[in-house]
This record gives structure tokens, sequence and C-alpha cells, in this order.
């Protein structure tokens, strides 16, 4: 057979990859199995594999379709698939490429709402302590439909409980892919303003699908980060969103949202005036008893006759003074006594003649320490005038009394020896009183055999 008989493995490929995507059983292919080998890949295509009990399929999503897809896959979870079958060219393996996916026996938004219930409830956006509402707001912001019933009951609500309130309409979408991205915004603007005492965010009834923004994640932490107080109104008094789990207040009806954001003004008048009357009737009836006391205190014998209050201090004023003056003079008695008995004693015990004594050593020692200090000082005279005798034989100038006489040259070195001194050197003589400065007219070596 010749070369040309045979096929290139990307021929074949190609070839096949060809007979896929022309059949038309594999263009829209609905498939069941189990999720096996994901790994979780952010903000990208995803890659895993489905399987049964015999066996297995490769299997692709790409981002845009996986960013539709409502919950959470996992490992090991059943689901229902729709995807196309193809031919990959560089591995010659074949894969379903899904278009879209859902949970096998319960509906994907269910599955999304649970996952997103669990995560928010981990993490104690359910379970922190709510806002309390004001009672008494001045402004209520309201994010809804512009059109719907909702802000008309709101409306209708607040104008016939508490006229005084006024309510702001947020518009915006509240069913569709953009509704949670523009109920974040107006949450974001409403905070930005920063003059509402209250948000209440709403919408009527509808199936899951309807409702389903309010069950986003970007809903439920703009409603958590949110520092005004919100309620929320959305669906029937049986649908449940994430919303209402994480808003402060819940409200079956956008009515009952209403009803808790304010309250009765006719009530809270009647309340008022209720408080005024019993303000007053309990001020009078603490007047009277505060008058009935000062009646009785000015018939107390205090006031009529208030020599007598401060008569037993009297009393014992001239008792404490009569005790004192007794004990001042028994502790001078006492005193006397003891300085009695001490003078005598000293009397007894005079150290006249011991004092007489003492004074006689003092003089004696006296006498014999200045006989002792006029020895030293004659001694120390003695030794000085011979010291300064020795001292004075030694000096040179009682030598140079006797004749001696030493030279220096101009800078005041000494001359030792006839080598220091040139012909014509000017030297100085020094003798007894005074120095010569002469010229040196001949130099004389002395022989040493002279």
């Amino acid at each position: 057979m010749s070369e040309k008989t045979y096929l290139t493995v990307s021929s074949l490929t190609k070839y096949l990859k060809r007979k896929f995507d022309a059949d038309p059983y594999l263009s829209k292919v609905y498939l069941t199995g189990e999720i096996s080998n994901y790994r979780p890949r952010p903000n990208a295509h995803q890659y895993f594999s489905l399987k049964d009990e015999h066996a297995k399929i490769n299997a692709i999503m790409f981002r845009s379709a996986f960013d539709k897809v409502k919950f959470k896959p996992e490992e090991g979870m059943k689901v229902l698939v729709v995807g196309r079958i193809s031919l990959y060219e560089a591995s010659g393996g074949y894969q379903i490429y899904i278009e879209k996916m859902e949970p096998d026996g319960i509906g994907a938004l269910y599955q999304a709402y649970e996952q997103l219930k669990k995560k928010l409830s981990q993490e104690g956006l359910f379970g922190v302590e709510k806002k309390f509402l004001p009672r008494f707001p001045r402004k209520i912001a309201v994010i809804t439909s512009p059109s719907g019933a909702v802000i008309k009951d709101i409306m209708t609500t607040v104008r016939r409980r508490y006229p005084i309130a006024q309510i702001v309409l947020f518009p915006a979408l509240v069913q569709g892919d953009n509704a949670a991205v523009d109920i974040v915004a107006r949450i974001h603007q409403v905070q930005e303003i920063g003059e509402f005492d209250t948000l209440i965010i709403g919408r009527g009834g509808g199936s899951i699908e309807d409702l389903w923004p309010f069950n986003e994640e970007i809903v439920a932490r703009a409603i958590f980060e949110c520092q005004i107080p919100i309620i929320s109104s959305v669906g029937h008094e049986t649908d449940t969103t994430i919303a209402d789990l994480v808003a402060d207040v819940r409200a079956a009806t956008p009515t009952a949202a209403a009803e808790l954001a304010v309250p009765v003004l006719s009530d809270e008048l009647l309340k008022i005036e209720q408080l005024r009357i019993r303000l007053l009737q309990n001020m009078q009836s603490r007047i009277k008893l505060k008058k009935q006391l000062v009646d009785k205190l000015t018939k107390s014998y205090v006031f009529q006759q208030p020599g007598r209050l401060y008569e037993g201090y009297l009393q014992k004023i001239d008792y404490l003074k009569s005790r004192s003056q007794q004990a001042l003079q028994q502790n001078l008695t006492k005193n006397e006594k003891i300085a009695r008995s001490l003078i005598q004693k000293l009397q007894e015990q005079a150290p006249f003649e011991m004092v007489h004594l003492y004074n006689s050593k003092v003089e004696y020692v006296t006498r014999q320490l200045n006989r002792a200090i006029n020895d030293c000082f004659q001694k120390n005279e003695q030794r000085l005038t011979k010291a300064i005798s020795d001292l004075d034989m030694l000096s040179p100038l009682k030598i140079m009394g006797r004749g001696y006489s030493y030279v220096s040259d101009s800078n005041q070195k000494i001359i030792k020896s006839v080598e220091q001194l040139n012909k014509n050197d000017v030297i100085d003589i020094h003798l007894y009183n005074g120095s010569v400065k002469t010229k040196v007219l001949e130099l004389r070596r002395m022989n040493n055999n002279d």
C-alpha cells in the first residue's frame, strides 16, 4: 500500500471533530451525572468531569455560561446539564461543552438560596444585633419600583398615620438580571445622602425567579453594611428572602412596613396629652405634699421656740467646762508633786565636788598641753634654722660668691666646653651679683697632659 493510504493523527481528529459537530443529536444533549474532579477557578472557565456508575465524560463550562449558574457546584453533586458534544483535537478526547447546569432533584435557585443563606449565617450576618427603628422619623427613604403598588401603599399608610413624615422615593429595578446592581446603587445613594431616619426596601409578590435580586449576595451585604435602619418588605407573607433575614426588621407587606416605620400621630398626640395631665397631677400632688410638710415644720417648737433647740448643748458645754477645769487642776497638782520630788533628789545628788575636781584636771591638762605645744614649736624652729643654713651652703650664689661663675650663649644655653664656642661669639658671664656680656677673641684648648 502507498503512503497516501495512511492518515495523519491530525487529519483523523479533524475528521472526527467534523462528525461530532455535524451530528444533530450531539448539538444539544441533556445529560445527568455527578460532578467529579471539580477545582473552582475564580473568574475563569471551569473544567471538571461528569460520571455515573459505569462511565465518565470530561466537561468544560465557559465563564459566560458559568456566571449564570445560581448555585455553587460541589464535588459529588448530582446535576442536570445541557450542552453540546465535540472533540478536542489536541488530545483527541471528546467532551461536553455545558451551556446550562442545575442541581438534579432540586431547583437551582433554591439550591443557591440555601447555600448563600448558610454562608451568610456562618459569617454572622443574621445573628448580629439589629438596629432600632426611630420612633418619630422625619424622612423615610423607599427603594422600590416607581410604578408598582408598593410605593402607593406606603405613601397612603404614612399619610394616614403620620403625615408629618417625608417620603422620598429612590426608583430601582426590582426584577431582572440588573436589578441587584441597581438596588445596591440605590442603597449606597441613600447612605451617602445621610439625611434619612429609616429605609424601606420592598416589592410585590412573585415567583422565586422574580424575587431573586433580593437573594443576591451583593444586596445582602449592602443591607448589612448600611448604617440606616432598614425595613425589608419583599414578596408575600410566606416569602422569605435573604434581604429579609439581613434587614433590621421584616414586614409582611408594604402596608405593614409603613406601619412599622411610623406611629399614629393622633395616638401619639393623645399620649402626649395624657402624659401632660399625669405630669400636672403629679406635680400638684407633690406641691400639696411639700406644702403640708412645710406647715408641719413651721408649727414645730424649733420655729416656735428656737431657744429650746440649743438648751441641751449649753448645758453640755457647762458640764464639759467644769470637768476640764477639774482635770487641769488635778494635773497641775500632780506635776507639782513630781517636780518637788525631783528637785529634792537633785539636791541630794548635787555634782558640785565632782565638777570642781574635773575643773582642776582640765587646768592641769591644759598646762601640760601648752608646754608640749611650745616644745614642739621650738624643736621645729631649730630644724627650720638648720635647714636654711644647709640650703644656703648648697646655694649656687654662695659658691659664686667665692669667685665662681658660669657662661651661657645668646640662647641662654650653658657653655661647658671650648668646643661649643667659636671665635667672635658673644657670650654671657654670670657672676655673683650680675652678668657680663663679652666677645670671644681667642680660643685656647687645654691639653689633656696639662
